[in-house]
C-alpha cells in the first residue's frame, strides 16, 4: 500500500464503527483478506458481524495441538450456527516433536526465551502459512485488554507480514461492548469465559484469574505484563 493510501483509509475508518471497517475490508480486499480467530470473546464478535455483513470472508485458526477441549467445542458451535468457511492451521509436526525431545512438554516455563521458541513453532509459523499471498486480515484486538495493546490502531501496516494490511474494528470497544453483543446476539461463545478465563491460549499457559487481576494476568502468569504477546502481533 502507499503512504497516501493508508493515511486515507485512516481518515475514513478511523472513526467508523466496526461494521463499517468489516464491510469497507470486504469490498476493497474480497477473498484477499481473512479473519483470524482464536474463538475468544471478541473474536466471536467478530465473527457475528461479518456473518451477517461479509458473509464471504474466511476465518482462519491456528491450531497449536494443546488447545482447551472447550475451544473446539465453540469453534464447531460457531461453524454450525455461521456455516463459514474455516481454515484451520497447525505446526510444522517435525519441528514440535524435535522441540520436544530436546527441551520436554513444558521448556516454555523455563524462560521467556524457551516461551517464544515454542509459541514460534506452534503460533508464529503457521500464522506466516495463514497469511500468505493475503493482502489484509482483520482480528480481535482492543486498545483495552492489556499494556501491550494499548496502541492498537483500528488500520494498521503488518510489517511482519510483508507490509499487508491488519485491521482491528473492535480496537476501541470496551470489554461491556463486547459482552453485550454477546448477550444481544445470543452469539455461541468459550465455555471457560464463565469459568473466570477472560483471556484464553494453549491449555497449559492459561488459567483463571481473580478478580482484581487484569485480563491477561492469566496468559503466561509467570511472566511480566510487557512479555505476554505470543508474537501473532508483533508490533514493530
Amino acid at each position: 500500500m502507499s503512504a497516501a493510501e493508508l493515511q486515507a483509509a485512516r481518515e475514513a475508518l478511523g472513526e467508523a464503527d466496526a461494521e463499517q471497517v468489516i464491510a469497507w475490508a470486504a469490498q476493497r480486499f474480497g477473498p484477499r483478506a481473512v479473519i483470524a480467530s482464536s474463538f475468544g470473546a471478541e473474536d466471536v464478535v467478530l465473527i457475528d458481524l461479518a456473518a451477517r455483513i461479509a458473509p464471504e470472508l474466511e476465518v482462519f485458526t491456528l491450531d497449536t495441538g494443546r488447545l482447551h477441549p472447550e475451544t473446539y467445542e465453540v469453534m464447531e458451535a460457531l461453524r454450525a450456527r455461521y456455516r463459514f468457511n474455516l481454515r484451520v492451521y497447525a505446526p510444522d509436526q517435525a519441528k514440535v516433536e524435535a522441540l520436544e525431545q530436546h527441551k520436554g512438554l513444558f521448556s516454555f516455563r523455563e524462560s521467556l526465551e524457551n516461551r517464544k521458541e515454542c509459541c514460534a513453532i506452534r503460533k508464529v509459523e503457521p500464522l506466516a502459512r495463514a497469511l500468505k499471498g493475503r493482502e489484509a486480515w482483520l482480528t480481535g484486538l482492543r486498545r483495552e485488554q492489556s499494556p501491550t495493546r494499548s496502541g492498537v490502531e483500528v488500520i494498521e501496516v503488518d510489517a511482519a507480514h510483508d507490509g499487508i494490511w491488519k485491521l482491528n474494528p473492535l480496537a476501541a470497544w470496551t470489554e461491556r461492548q463486547v459482552w453485550d453483543h454477546i448477550r444481544e446476539h445470543r452469539v455461541p461463545y468459550h465455555a471457560l469465559h464463565d469459568r473466570g478465563f477472560p483471556s484464553i491460549g494453549c491449555a497449559p499457559c492459561t488459567r483463571a484469574v481473580k478478580p482484581y487481576e487484569d485480563v491477561r494476568a492469566g496468559r503466561w502468569w509467570w511472566e511480566q505484563p510487557e512479555h505476554k504477546e505470543c508474537g501473532l502481533h508483533a508490533r514493530r
